[in-house]
């Protein structure tokens, strides 16, 4: 049975866009066919995280126009043969999309992938509300500082009560918390919120931690998904949020501060 998976936040520039490629390239990794939708309308991202960029013809927008059909519009991933990336329009505005419009695409994809997995601009506004409206399970991306917590819980409030399984009165969705850009040395020095204090207030199923990372900054300008970066810290947290999503039981990595070895105490850390 194909899935929705929508990642979403409620703040800009928490990771939704590494986390959307990451996650469909994990999964399409592991056997499932997978694409990635972006719904970001004006300020399109994806296809630059997944380095086809250059190949991008026709747009979502265009298949919700009539304009282009889906498989003029879908780009075949380089890398991995059942991994496809519908971008978003970089020229039109944000109320391009239309529900009837996204709803007819996407019940289109379910019927010839495992999961589409909707890549949600930030905010409340109309096109967040598109990507989780049909949504069977989110990921909610947050970092681990008060503001970001907050909006998160703002989205969690609009995923229980704004979705067509809320109006329908169906199962809700299932929510999946992801904490990106985790420094266990910064919360032992009280500058960051601690993944307790995050699961204490989203009360939500932690699927994930993904820590601090240089390695996601140069995977994104390398134009490949960080997952594939599978010696980095990073492209392996998103590994095991992968496998935890798909029920397999992983025990969290990279949330402790690393001890000093001795030579390193004695002659500090280059």
């Amino acid at each position: 049975m194909a899935k929705i998976l929508v990642v979403t936040s409620g703040k800009g520039g928490v990771g939704k866009t590494t986390t959307s490629a990451a996650i469909g390239t994990g999964l399409a990794l592991r056997g499932h066919k997978t694409v990635i939708v972006d719904f970001d309308v004006g300020l399109r991202n994806l296809d630059l995280i997944m380095g086809c960029e250059r190949r991008v013809v026709y747009d979502f927008v265009n298949v919700v126009n009539g304009e282009a059909n889906l498989q003029q519009a879908l780009i075949k991933d380089k890398r991995l043969e059942n991994l496809f990336v519908l971008a978003a329009s970089q020229t039109r505005d944000k109320d391009a999309l239309t529900l009837e419009g996204v709803e007819k695409v996407l019940m289109e994809l379910k019927e010839t992938f495992d999961y589409v997995v909707c890549d949600s601009p930030a905010g409340i506004e109309k096109g967040a509300h598109l990507a989780m409206y049909f949504a069977d399970e989110a990921i909610v991306v947050t970092n681990p500082e008060v503001s970001s917590v907050r909006d998160s819980d703002r989205m969690l409030g609009l995923l229980s009560s704004k979705s067509r399984r809320a109006e329908r009165g169906e199962e809700p969705i299932k929510e999946h918390l992801l904490i990106t850009r985790y420094n266990p040395e910064r919360v032992v020095n009280g500058e960051m919120l601690s993944i307790a204090d995050v699961e204490e207030i989203l009360a939500i199923k932690l699927k994930g931690v993904i820590p601090e990372s240089q390695a996601v900054l140069k995977a994104s300008n390398q134009g490949v998904p960080v997952i594939l970066d599978d010696q980095s810290d990073a492209g392996q947290a998103y590994s095991d949020t992968v496998e935890r999503l798909l029920g397999k039981e992983k025990e969290l990595r990279f949330v402790d501060v690393q001890k000093k070895g001795f030579f390193e105490r004695l002659f500090g850390s280059k």
